[in-house]
């Protein structure tokens, strides 16, 4: 099944407090490892996701903005901690709680990216969907892929700049203040 005929569905769900979702992808961010519980959380086959875009499980719903924070902060050469929410092959959503890092050869040269994610507290995603609503608003009132993510991006960090903290300060003093809500 390709991403392109996914229909969220509204249903979501969820996965163990203890496993960690697995894979690995190339340069260009096509996934070459699936660990067995990204397998199963996603609803894809091993085969369907090894060679396809790491995006085969983006939701519709997930602004934009957050993906090039994302990919700017690995392309930099640094790690990320992100909530995310993601798309299965029927059609559900799950969150997870992303920590993605670069991924270099013996020589140091870039060879692809890893990412783990793990449970997300529920109370901890109720904090990030307004954000996020507030953020795919933004991109829906341009014309343009690239107009909606430049006017997200800005939006983003007119609301951290205003928190006085960076995207992974604000992701991690979710984490803590949620850290009890297992």
């Amino acid at each position: 099944m390709r991403r392109g005929q996914v229909v969220p569905t509204g249903a979501m769900r969820s996965f163990g407090h203890e496993e960690i979702i697995v894979s690995k992808t190339d340069r260009q961010g096509r996934i070459t490892y699936a660990n067995e519980v990204f397998v199963r959380v996603s609803g894809y086959t091993e085969r369907e996701l090894l060679g396809a875009p790491h995006s085969i499980i983006r939701h519709p719903a997930m602004p934009r903005a957050v993906f090039r924070l994302l990919w700017d902060t690995i392309g930099g050469g640094d790690e990320v901690f992100a909530y995310v929410l993601n798309l299965a092959a029927d059609g559900v959503g799950y969150w997870v709680l992303a920590h993605v890092t670069p991924t270099y050869d013996a020589s140091g040269a870039l060879t692809g990216y890893h990412s783990s994610r793990r449970w997300p507290q529920p109370a901890a995603v109720r904090a990030v969907e307004p954000l996020y609503a507030q953020l795919l608003a933004e991109e829906a009132r341009h014309p343009t892929g690239n107009a909606a993510v430049d006017a997200s991006t800005a939006m983003l960090r007119g609301v951290l700049a205003d928190a006085g903290c960076s995207y992974e300060e604000w992701v991690w003093g979710l984490v803590r203040e949620h850290e009890q809500d297992v």
